[in-house]
């Protein structure tokens, strides 16, 4: 499942730098998480890096963009043959 910023994010950029797969980008007035690139950090970490520095808790799962881990992997694979 894709990861999202909801309400409760106060723009700090905490997270802008964590993402390995550059997913997040500013917004008005919110930042926001590109479904098509978020892999919630899978083939980087062992968990999503946005999520452990957000400090309001303001990156949840996306529900509208449910992912099996296979998916996720899937994508990892896909985009980093982009590079």
């Amino acid at each position: 499942m894709s990861l999202m910023i909801n309400d409760e994010c106060i723009a700090c950029d905490a997270c802008l730098e964590e993402c390995p797969n550059d997913a997040i980008e500013e917004g008005d007035p919110i930042y926001q998480i590109d479904p098509d690139y978020c892999t919630e950090c899978v083939g980087y970490y062992d968990e999503p890096s946005c999520v452990s520095v957000c400090p309001k808790d303001a990156i949840v799962p996306d529900p509208d963009n449910s992912e099996s881990l296979e998916e996720l992997k899937f994508k990892f694979e896909q985009l980093s043959k982009g590079e």
